[in-house]
């Protein structure tokens, strides 16, 4: 049997497959399974051992679908659900069997726009592997996924000698601005910490990295666009706890059982994407949200500015519960 999964993007709802990849491999061991995702993510799934072969979108999509129909596959499932995968279900081969999750796209667009509530409650993952149910797969309970190549991992004496000995993660990172904590709360964060600090994030983030180090700069270590995302989830690996935004180093932590204190802005855990420890584990993950507002969550993915121009979804986060909370987990 050839199986090919597709889930194009991004960083955090790739990770959020990896049960129904795994469990679909180890409980059809003799099948081969292709995995289709984009090139510019090619670093978050290739050294799962769980995938025989992969195939790279680069606005390639007519060679894909060539390529696709090619390999005549018995089943296709879609983990995406968007335009180009419709343009590859139409196109496919007829012999292949396709199957796909509940997407959800009206109940998330009820939440945002008017926060009309109708979203089911079972978390994306578990809809992913709802998806292979024809198939007779079940979950495992293992919860998330995430492997490092060997060469992408970070020595301990990479890091300064202040945090050696052990530290916090802190994704300052986002996708968008609503995502994201403004700098002088994570200042006053770190103000309050009492322990070692690395902050994680991309070269964009290097600027609002260093101005969030100024508050000690021994104390915290701005990791900012330093490392690559493989070696940033190392780190994260190594870490004792993670605080971060809805990003995808949140799940990657996950996937190493790490406790992890979620924030959130313009999204929210209601859209049925919280951290996840799987079935069959304990909860680890602590949610920060503003309770009472009455316009969040504004966005499934985040947006470039506040649609209401207050933010209060951020600015009135409570720094000081964040700080107990790392405190009693530390």
């Amino acid at each position: 049997m050839k199986i090919l999964v597709i889930r194009l993007s991004s960083i955090g709802d790739i990770v959020l497959t990896t049960p129904a990849i795994r469990c679909l491999k180890l409980q059809i061991p003799d099948a081969e399974l292709h995995f289709l995702t984009k090139e510019k993510f090619k670093a978050v799934s290739i050294a799962n051992p769980y995938i025989d072969r992969f195939h790279y979108f680069n606005n390639n999509l007519k060679e894909i679908i060539r390529n696709i129909k090619a390999e005549k596959f018995d089943y296709i499932i879609d983990l995406h659900k968007n335009w180009r995968t419709l343009r590859i279900y139409l196109e496919r081969e007829l012999s292949t069997k396709w199957l796909s999750y509940r997407k959800l796209s009206l109940q998330k667009f009820l939440l945002t726009r008017f926060h009309l509530n109708f979203m089911p409650g079972v978390h994306i993952s578990q809809r992913c592997l709802e998806a292979l149910l024809p198939l007779g797969i079940k979950d495992d309970g293992r919860g998330l996924d995430y492997f490092i190549p060997r060469e992408e991992e970070v020595e301990i004496t990479e890091l300064p000698v202040s945090h050696q000995m052990g530290y916090i993660a802190i994704v300052i990172g986002g996708s968008y601005f609503t995502k994201k904590l403004p700098v002088y709360k994570l200042q006053a964060l770190c103000q309050q910490i009492r322990h070692p600090v690395i902050l994680l994030g991309g070269k964009e983030d290097q600027a609002e990295g260093t101005a969030i180090a100024a508050v000690d700069p021994v104390k915290i270590y701005n990791a900012c666009g330093k490392f690559s995302l493989n070696e940033s989830a190392d780190l994260v690996r190594k870490a004792k706890l993670v605080v971060s935004h809805d990003t995808g180093l949140q799940y990657i932590a996950c996937a190493f059982q790490k406790p992890v204190l979620a924030v959130w802005g313009g999204t929210s855990p209601a859209l049925d994407v919280e951290p996840y420890y799987g079935s069959g584990r304990p909860r680890l993950h602590t949610n920060f949200i503003v309770p009472g507002l009455p316009c969040q969550p504004c966005s499934n993915y985040g947006t470039k500015s506040c649609p209401r121009k207050h933010f209060k979804c951020m600015h009135l986060q409570d720094i000081n519960a964040m700080a107990a909370t790392i405190k009693s987990l530390l």
